[in-house]
């Protein structure tokens, strides 16, 4: 066979033609790589030391102390105090339920310590630290710190806690804060204020402690701190400090709130009190109570089921969201009415003889007293609380400007005290029972609107309002609880103003006729006389019975007869002195059947409390305020009541 010969020069020229090609590439591809180093290091390099930097150094929220509450005279009703809580990050636990176990070992995991955790494990980031246990003492937390190189991720922090040392009192006023949820991430993401609570676990919830949640939660300061490659902090860096909360300053007397809660004794039902002249509120009380401390931390399962299902239903905030009929404690505005509308003046009087008839039908609607009260004009009709007269009145002015005159007194709506969750309450008219019924407004509607009764219903807020602007001659100032906010830093002060709602142009000579009616109603002969015994001042006042349910035409109210829970409500207001009012108040007890012997008691002394300084005389049938009760107000009338039986 023949020899194949190779022709080393062509393979030389495609060798060397393949190398070039390579060498091409590789040059090519590291003048790539340097321009990339070159965008990396030179352009970009403001950005990736930012970024470097911002790996180095973590951002720590530091959270600001609540502001307190403090009653008018300093005694604190909201503070905070220092508590050491057992923590776990998530995110540095291989074996969370098996680590939690092993604690357990150490220090007390209750079943509601698991289920707490893992819900606000589930609300949370990974990173972030989670109580596992609060409120650990001191011998808990030492032997957890003995232990604690056992335990990576889990660690002892002290942490803010809120307390309201005065337990129950106040508390539907006061309020409680709770731990944040999504709701109120959601709120305070539209209000731009969700970057002031980071780190931040708990917010208002009700009462004051809701409506001043920006005043007193306070701004919150960051630390910047520098950490190691394993995520551990090296140094603090800088540090932002935070701002504190404001304090609030209540117009409340917490030894007069103790008075009026515990006057109460196990009876159900509302009191507020007012300084007609300023709009401060004195008293607020709502029962039966309970203990806002259950509420900070989560409560447990047990005492929410004893609050939320209880038939007394203590979490209703009754001086603003319960409603009631006023009964006859609407009979004052009434007549005011009458007079203003020149319907009643001197010296007409009536004949009452324990009846009204509609003109027209035969349907008597009765007096409360049998046989009534023979002649009555309307300064004696206030005192003696004569049904007949203010039928015949009702009927006379008309329903739209009987409603449209009483509305001046804020019946019917807001009064804008300054916590949330407030109701209209009702003021009925016909064009209100044409859109709720599809039916048109009927006489007899009219008749039984005169003396509190049928659809109208109020808040006792409402009522305590309406009888400071009878007190302070039409003059309406805005009711509030708090009158100072104060910069718990430098300790000044800036005062609540005093706002003027209304002022309603009234005859003097007018109120000074229902003035002398009310004042009457304390004396020898009227429906409160034993409340005004012995006062020492003057009391201008108004019993009051509301029906909860209705009763037949000519059948006679027995009360033992029915349920407790549907027996009437017992109403009182008053303003005192009667000359020159300091304080103005309704009280509201339900199903205490009778204003002048059961509200009316409670209301002398909170007054005499106020302006004497009188303390009540010990009394042995009281239950102590840590343990009333009480029962679920009237919402609306289950029959149109065609008359109130007594008062």
């Amino acid at each position: 066979m023949r020899a194949e010969l190779k022709n080393y020069q062509h393979e030389q020229y495609y060798f060397k033609l393949r190398l070039g090609f390579t060498a091409f590439v590789v040059l090519g591809l590291f003048g790539l790589l340097a321009a990339r180093f070159f965008y990396l290091q030179i352009k970009q390099y403001d950005h990736y030391q930012t970024l470097a930097e911002n790996n180095r150094i973590s951002l720590v929220p530091i959270t600001p102390n609540r502001g307190l509450i403090l009653d008018k005279n300093g005694v604190v009703l909201a503070h905070n105090f220092f508590v050491y809580t057992l923590e776990i990050t998530p995110s540095k636990i291989k074996n969370l339920e098996e680590t939690i176990t092993e604690i357990s070992k150490l220090v007390e995991i209750s079943p509601f310590d698991r289920k707490r955790f893992n819900k606000l494990r589930e609300q949370s980031h990974s990173f972030e630290s989670v109580p596992i246990r609060t409120h650990l003492n001191e011998i808990e937390a030492a032997k957890f710190a003995v232990n604690h190189y056992r335990f990576p991720g889990v660690e002892i922090k002290s942490r803010l806690y809120r307390h309201y040392p005065l337990g129950k009192l106040g508390s539907h006023m006061v309020g409680y804060i709770g731990r944040i949820n999504d709701k109120d991430l959601a709120n305070l993401d539209k209000d731009g204020d969700l970057s002031n609570y980071k780190g931040s676990d708990h917010i208002g919830k009700s009462g004051l402690e809701q409506y001043y949640e920006k005043n007193l939660h306070g701004t919150t300061g960051f630390q910047q701190v520098e950490t190691n490659a394993d995520g551990h902090a090296v140094r603090v860096l800088s540090s932002n400090a935070p701002i504190p909360g404001d304090n609030l300053i209540l117009s409340v007397d917490s030894k007069l709130q103790e008075i009026a809660e515990t006057a109460f004794g196990d009876k159900r039902g509302a009191l507020v009190a007012i300084n007609p002249k300023t709009g401060e509120v004195l008293s607020y009380v709502s029962q039966p109570t309970f203990d806002a401390n259950l509420f900070v931390d989560g409560i447990d399962v047990e005492n929410w089921k004893d609050l939320n299902e209880s038939i007394d239903k203590p979490l209703i905030n009754r001086p603003l969201r319960g409603i009631y009929p006023p009964g006859s404690t609407f009979k004052p505005f009434a007549a005011l009415a009458g007079l203003e509308a020149g319907k009643r003046g001197p010296p007409f009087s009536i004949h009452d003889a324990g009846f009204y008839t509609l003109p027209g039908s035969s349907h008597r609607y009765r007096d409360w007293k049998p046989g009534g009260h023979g002649i009555v004009d309307i300064q004696r009709a206030i005192t003696v609380s004569c049904d007949t007269f203010f039928y015949g009145l009702a009927m006379e002015l008309g329903i739209e400007k009987l409603t449209s005159f009483v509305r001046h007194f804020g019946f019917g709506q807001k009064t804008g005290i300054d916590i949330q969750g407030e109701i209209e309450g009702l003021l009925p008219t016909p064009e209100w029972k044409m859109r709720r019924y599809k039916q048109p407004w009927y006489p007899g509607e009219t008749v039984i609107t005169g003396i509190g009764q049928g659809y109208t219903l109020v808040t006792p807020m409402q009522l305590a309002q309406a009888t400071a602007i009878l007190a302070n001659n039409g003059v309406a100032m805005r009711p509030h609880l708090v009158t100072q906010i104060q910069n718990a830093t430098t300790g000044q002060s800036q005062q609540i103003p005093q706002i003027v709602e209304e002022r309603i142009d009234l005859n003097p000579a007018n109120l000074e006729i229902v003035r002398r009616g009310m004042v009457d109603v304390t004396l020898p002969g009227g429906t409160a006389a034993s409340v005004g015994a012995n006062a020492g001042y003057s009391i201008a006042a108004k019993t009051g019975t509301a029906q909860v349910i209705g009763i037949k035409q000519n059948e006679k109210y027995n009360a033992n007869s029915i349920n407790e829970r549907h027996r009437d409500h017992a109403l009182f207001i008053a303003y005192a002195p009667a000359d020159d009012p300091k304080i103005a108040l309704a009280v509201i007890v339900e199903n205490g059947q009778h204003g002048g012997s059961t509200a009316g008691p409670i209301a002398r002394k909170v007054m005499d409390y106020y302006l004497l300084g009188k303390l009540p005389a010990p009394d042995k049938n009281a239950t102590p305020v840590e343990k009333t009760i009480s029962t679920t107000p009237n919402t609306t009338p289950e029959s149109v009541p065609e008359e109130e039986l007594h008062d």
